[in-house]
């Protein structure tokens, strides 16, 4: 997985946990959700690549190729490609299977939520982006750009992300996780100003 912290072994192993429970609570197959959750990001293309939007088609190519080699049932080839194509919120591809609802929950929730908030802080120091903007941290009087800076990142995807949840118990995770992050940025809007008051 390179040198990308949030892309680690411990990610796969998160979104396949999480997998497995939204697996058994939507009685969706278990044999298409699993090998789609373990391979989701096979191929791991750099956040600030033009092939961001690609990689995963990219990485259902290489899944289903390893999958051929391990001898895997080519009946669940087809639902295996296209949950791991659609899980990408960069490729915007819509999930026409409950099994590709699920892994697109679970990878999502693996960016909400106290996990989320250290992996967008991982992937910020990778790509050197500063915290914040000093004069207006929280974009009241500017346009947000996460390319720039990573409290941005918040408002421009993570938020959004909850409501593009498809799972019933996804959902309700999903809110429970933006609370703790909304509850984080109140205390840090806290600590910033109470600097500038000391400054």
């Amino acid at each position: 997985m390179g040198n990308d912290p949030a892309h680690d072994l411990a990610h796969f192993r998160r979104v396949v946990a999480t997998a497995k429970q939204l697996c058994m609570e939507e009685s969706a197959s278990w044999e298409v959700v699993m090998p789609a959750a373990w391979l989701h990001d096979l191929v791991n293309v750099p956040k600030n690549d033009p092939r961001r939007s690609q990689a995963s088609r990219l990485s259902a190519e290489a899944a289903i190729q390893f999958l051929r080699e391990e001898g895997y049932p080519e009946e669940h080839f087809d639902g295996i490609a296209h949950a791991i194509e659609a899980h990408s919120f960069s490729a915007a591809i819509e999930c026409r299977t409950i099994e590709a609802g699920i892994v697109q929950d679970a990878d999502r929730l693996d960016g909400l939520g106290a996990i989320g908030i250290a992996r967008c802080f991982a992937v910020a120091g990778l790509l050197k982006r500063p915290l914040y903007e000093p004069s207006d941290p929280f974009g009241a009087t500017r346009q947000l750009d996460d390319l720039k800076y990573t409290i941005d990142h918040f408002f421009v995807k993570l938020f959004k992300v909850v409501d593009t949840l498809r799972t019933e118990s996804g959902k309700a995770e999903g809110q429970r996780r933006a609370k703790f992050m909304r509850e984080f940025l109140d205390q840090l809007a806290a600590e910033i100003h109470a600097s500038k008051q000391d400054g």
